[in-house]
């Protein structure tokens, strides 16, 4: 047989400060894609509590379920790159789906749609609530689609003698992560076109064949095999894998063996994201029942804040220190550290709930109920209640609290003691000895206007955050200015403050930093060439599989205080944490190169030839490979 050696020369690309200039558009299109989805999902969950009227599991359910697509789909975007059209145009055409999915996401939020009698409430829920989970479906397609494309296309662009340049790669590229995290608010998805600018730069690798379906295929043949051969006449086989061999070729071998090695120890991980990503379900929840003004802007940006801070810090300066200490902090390692740190959060978050708690009014349970009784007659008023219950109200007084309000903003109620009709401010008409429904408000100072005809008085109060009040119009409202209207607190501000979330939110970006940023790295530095794709998605479903477990826990849990449940994930996580240090202990860092590079020199061929053989390589027939005992191939 000969061979003709043909010498692919790698591409020359442009550089910058030691980096391919086709970098820095990746860079910037990752900072628009996450600026586009984090702006989103920052309010998700109070678009489905607060516009959609969800209770908090039915918010957090859906939330989480969302998150769950997002990163399932990697696995389809995966497939899709590797076997169709390859990663630059798998990246632009499910941006376009991703575009979509976010504008009929925006269409659905305007409630003028179906708000027939403009009261401010959509009249038609159901068509609001298919339209979102339409453009939510198309968003996690679009973005998990791209989601194990854009780093392994990153990764594509440098060659060898950039490895150090490729190793800093993954921290830019989560430091943009997070710029477009902390800027959503302020720049539009548009500029995702600078991706498509910097096309003639990139370097741009094929279609390698559907290798995730080649994988699967070559996984069940080595079981099925296993299986046949189970007989204890027959010889063990080093690795289970092995079993492929009478079928196909000992580097796809190799290489799912190096993917299934890391795949194993994938398996702990979807805990720690369990806990990761309920700082946009319960954590926001949580802040609803807190007090703050500026805070609140604070509290959504300090997540990306911290990690565009403690990235560089632990890049450039906490990980080279603790080597110059001799301590080894390998990569398993600072994983397993940024576990516990996320562990700790949870426990901080369970003290704040602790201390919420406590201001928090005592509603009625499932079996009974409560009664607001309003006096709006000129004197004291001796109210008995059946069968033997005295109430004493004084002259526009209340007695009781009737209903369970939202916290996150005021609500208020008027009563109408007026003799006539009355028209107030945002509100319809009321009739004499009438009352408005609760509505709410946004908190700090706020007009009214009363009308009647000609007559008419303005009133000023200032509203805490998450109370509750009535207001008493008497009959001489307007010949004393409205200075008589009765302001009744029915329930307190909240006063447990935001900035207590603060070291929560410290504790989960640091364990994020130390265990999402090295694990991004690890992924790319432990798969084959081209499984890259592959081992990035695997990387992204431990994502779903966390957030697939909040789902059945806010189903399924229902533990009666929220304290409870984050001690219980964060005792969930120490636990995952100790098994993964174990595993991680046993774990042996290889070389993806290296190993394939022995396997081709133990089957005699060149570099090139073999990786042509490993994927063009045709299945034949066992019984018609067995006669002729040797395998065809084709180069």
């Amino acid at each position: 047989v000969m061979y003709y050696n043909i010498a692919l020369l790698p591409k020359k690309t442009a550089e910058c400060c030691g980096y391919p200039i086709s970098i820095f558009f990746i860079v910037v299109n990752e900072f628009c894609e996450r600026f586009s989805y984090y702006g989103m999902r920052a309010v998700l969950v109070l678009y489905f509590r607060y516009f959609l009227l969800w209770d908090d599991d039915l918010a957090t359910s859906i939330y989480h379920a969302f998150v769950a697509l997002c990163y399932l789909t990697p696995i389809l975007g995966a497939i899709i790159a590797d076997s169709w059209l390859g990663k630059f145009k798998t990246i632009i055409y499910l941006s376009i789906v991703y575009a979509i999915g976010q504008v009929t996401m925006a269409i659905s939020t305007i409630h003028d749609i179906t708000d027939a009698n403009r009261d401010g409430t959509p009249d038609n829920f159901t068509f609001h609530i298919a339209l979102s989970m339409l453009g939510l479906i198309l968003i996690a397609l679009g973005t998990g689609g791209i989601k194990p494309c854009v780093a392994a296309f990153g990764g594509d662009q440098f060659q060898e003698h950039q490895s150090r340049q490729l190793n800093t790669f993954f921290s830019v590229f989560y430091l943009c992560i997070n710029a477009g995290s902390l800027l959503s608010t302020l720049i539009t998805p548009v500029l995702r076109v600078v991706f498509i600018a910097g096309s003639g730069m990139y370097v741009k690798t094929d279609p390698e064949g559907n290798i995730m379906w080649s994988v699967c295929k070559c996984i069940g043949f080595a079981i099925k095999n296993r299986f046949r051969h189970r007989s204890s006449s027959y010889p063990k086989r080093e690795h289970w894998m092995d079993w492929a061999n009478e079928k196909y070729d000992k580097l796809l071998i190799a290489q799912i063996k190096m993917v299934l090695k890391v795949l194993f120890l994938y398996i702990p991980l979807p805990m720690f994201w369990t806990l990761f990503d309920q700082k946009g379900s319960r954590w926001t929840l949580q802040a609803t029942t807190m007090s703050g003004d500026f805070v609140s802007i604070l509290i959504s940006t300090v997540n990306p804040i911290l990690i565009l801070t403690l990235v560089p810090i632990m890049d450039r300066l906490i990980f080279p220190l603790i080597q110059k200490c001799g301590l080894n902090f390998s990569p398993l390692k600072r994983m397993t550290v940024g576990m516990l740190f996320a562990a700790m959060a949870f426990v901080s978050a369970a003290l704040v709930q602790i201390e919420i708690d406590k201001t928090l009014p005592n509603f009625p349970s499932s079996s009974e109920s409560q009664l607001k009784v309003v006096n709006t007659y000129s004197r004291t008023l001796n109210v008995t209640i059946s069968p033997n219950e005295h109430l004493l109200i004084e002259s526009f007084g209340v007695q009781l609290h009737t209903s369970k309000h939202t916290y996150s903003t005021i609500s208020r109620m008027f009563v109408n003691g007026y003799t006539a009709d009355l028209n107030i401010t945002n509100l319809d008409s009321i009739e004499p000895s009438a009352t408005t429904n609760y509505t709410l408000v946004n908190q700090g100072k706020r007009d009214f206007v009363l009308r009647h005809g000609e007559q008419w008085c303005e009133f000023s109060r200032k509203f805490g955050f998450g109370a509750s009040y009535t207001f008493l119009i008497p009959s001489t409202v307007f010949s004393d200015d409205c200075e008589s209207i009765t302001e009744v607190e029915d329930m307190k501000p909240n006063s447990v403050h935001m900035a207590l979330q603060i070291p929560q939110y410290f504790l989960i970006t640091t364990g994020e930093v130390m265990f999402s940023v090295t694990g991004l790295q690890f992924s790319y530095s432990q798969a084959p060439k081209n499984m890259k794709s592959v081992l990035q998605a695997g990387w992204l479903c431990t994502n779903a599989v966390g957030n697939i477990i909040v789902l059945i826990v806010a189903e399924l849990g229902k533990l009666p205080k929220q304290w409870a449940e984050y001690l219980l994930f964060a005792s969930l996580l120490v636990a995952v944490s100790i098994i993964f240090s174990i595993m991680a202990y046993f774990y042996t860092y290889i070389d993806p190169a290296e190993i394939e590079a022995q396997v081709r020199k133990e089957q005699g061929l060149e570099p090139e030839e073999m990786e042509k053989e490993t994927l063009e390589m045709e299945e034949k027939d066992e019984d018609q490979k067995n006669e002729q005992g040797v395998k065809q191939t084709k180069i």
